[in-house]
């Protein structure tokens, strides 16, 4: 009975030995993981905050290159206006912050900077697996660049590159990656640059950032498939520039609103700066609406100088540009764009005369109104966005409607319906197919399209009724009456019509042209935009107004 007794206390002990030690080493690595994890928080705060996107990201090691050649091609390529990520931070410990592994996953291209001691930091490598990762599992572009060291020893692994086995520290999984890692970046087509062969780092910087250049412009090409129609517009924009004609060009791109422009504009300025001749280049965006700002215009003239310089502390303030900054101006060859520009004022402050700027440069100015451009740009260099062709029109609008789906026959036959009545204006075709796409039956599409017909969509009545609002009043008068009582009557019928009511009226009409309003047919008759490209319920609404005044 007492050695049963014995064994039982015995067993009890052990029990409790076993638990007191279970609690002691849970404690121990919760402890462990909760400061690993502060850790990297702490590491995660001192990452440059996150983008959409990154044309960009620099893997390099930083003890070996932070300061000289990564430094020296990080602001080649900001000169470039090329959107580079760089993790300024120095390396602590072996854990990569997961913000970092994000700015990887988001950036075109990879530049993978090999120096003497980049294998051997764990670091490196787990940049390094994770941007071939993103290679395979997106076609990232990676270029290796190998900086005062033979690629054959990052591909062998050989001297500082070589690898050691510590299957201690890491599983033996994890260095076959990393050696594989190696010799698979080692074999891709790079740059290699060494002091033997007589060129100078800065001229194998600038052939490291055209080579980033000529890549961008590809896959800036390949974006472009998604706008329709655009290509040949790209081209006629750029035959108006004379991009090999020495002087100053300004060129004018109009259209009502929605048709594209600004994105045509924006093509166009991406391509050009991207292909190395220009020195500096700037894209203002929304002038009209930022003008209307308390000291909106001057604001705006310190961020067109101060993107075209490379000068954060330039402020002006006086009407005139100073002397100084002036002479700045003129040795700089720019690509600039005015981008919605609806007064001269903006003209005369953005662009000023000839001679403000550098031979060689170019601007582009977009408008809705056609009078406006013509006070500063010659005739023959403005260009007319037009509408897209029926089929272009039908793959826009389906692309919104159905996403990667193909629309049956009864859905495409009822699409050219819509596509008919919108008229090639691509704005509204994307705002009008996103709003079919919840449509399951035909029976809701029928409902939708009987809605939007009836009552024009937000997005697009907002966007169009600012050509209306840019008119006098006389003109408004000009434009209601065209819309509701005379379109489709031959011109000079109208002009007999309404010539008694209105003081120039042949001026009105042209206005109303020049604005995007109406146009005039093959057969000289007015018509109206559709609905989707006038602001449609104006009419309405300006119409009852009108009655209520007379009645």
């Amino acid at each position: 009975m007492d050695s049963i007794d014995f064994f039982q206390v015995f067993i009890i002990i052990i029990i409790l030995i076993m638990t007191l030690f279970y609690i002691y080493f849970r404690s121990l690595t919760s402890s462990s993981s909760s400061s690993s994890i502060s850790s990297v928080a702490a590491v995660d705060t001192d990452i440059p905050p996150l983008q959409e996107k990154y044309d960009v990201f620099l893997s390099f090691r930083g003890e070996d290159t932070r300061d000289t050649f990564t430094s020296h091609l990080h602001k080649d390529l900001l000169r470039k206006n090329i959107d580079t990520y760089i993790d300024r931070r120095l390396e602590r410990g072996d854990e990569i912050a997961p913000a970092l592994l994000k700015a990887i996953e988001r950036s075109k291209i990879a530049l993978v900077i090999f120096s003497k001691d980049y294998a051997s930091s764990t670091w490196c490598l787990k940049e390094l697996v994770h941007i071939l990762g993103c290679k395979k599992s997106h076609g990232q572009i990676v270029i290796p660049i190998f900086y005062r060291i033979d690629p054959s020893h990052v591909r062998k692994q050989q001297g500082t590159c070589a690898l050691e086995d510590r299957p201690l520290k890491r599983s033996r999984d994890e260095v076959a990656n990393r050696r594989a890692a190696l010799e698979e970046a080692a074999n891709m087509s790079g740059f290699h640059y060494s002091s033997k062969t007589g060129r100078t780092e800065a001229d194998f910087v600038e052939e490291v950032v055209q080579d980033v250049l000529t890549k961008l412009n590809r896959e800036s090409s390949s974006d472009l498939r998604g706008l329709f129609g655009i290509q040949r517009k790209i081209e006629k924009i750029e035959s108006l520039l004379c991009l090999d004609s020495p002087g100053v060009c300004c060129v004018g791109i109009w259209g009502m609103g929605g048709i594209g422009k600004t994105t045509l504009a924006d093509a166009v300025f991406h391509r050009q700066w991207q292909s190395s001749k220009f020195e500096a280049a700037c894209f203002l965006a929304n002038v009209r609406e930022k003008s209307e700002k308390t000291d909106g215009l001057n604001e705006l003239r310190n961020t067109l100088v101060r993107e075209l310089l490379k000068d954060k502390d330039v402020n002006i303030n006086t009407p005139s540009i100073p002397p100084h900054i002036q002479d700045r101006l003129r040795r700089t060859k720019a690509f600039i764009v005015l981008d919605d520009v609806n007064a001269r004022e903006h003209l005369e402050v953005l662009v000023g005369d000839d001679d403000r700027f550098c031979q060689g440069s170019r601007i582009m100015v977009t408008a809705r109104d056609k009078g406006l451009l013509e006070q500063k740009i010659d005739h023959e260099k403005i260009y007319n966005v037009e509408g897209l062709g029926s089929d272009e029109a039908l793959e826009l609008f389906h692309s919104h409607a159905f996403g990667n789906k193909s629309p049956t026959t009864d859905y495409t036959e009822f699409s050219r319906e819509v596509v008919d009545y919108i008229k090639g204006i691509p704005l509204a075709l994307k705002v009008m197919g996103s709003s079919f796409r919840r449509c399951k039956s035909k029976k809701e599409w029928e409902v939708q399209w009987k809605k939007v017909k009836r009552v024009p969509i937000g997005e697009i009545q907002k966007v169009l009724r600012v050509s209306y609002d840019g008119l006098d009043d006389n003109e408004k008068e000009i434009f209601l009456d065209i819309a509701c009582f005379c379109k489709g009557y031959l011109r000079k019928s109208v002009e007999k019509m309404l010539d008694s009511c209105y003081f120039f009226l042949e001026a009105g009409i042209n206005d109303l042209i020049d604005r995007s309003l109406i146009s005039i047919s093959q057969d000289m008759r007015l018509k109206k935009l559709r609905e989707a490209s006038s602001g449609g319920r104006i009419v309405d609404m300006q119409s009852v107004r009108r009655t209520d005044r007379d009645a």
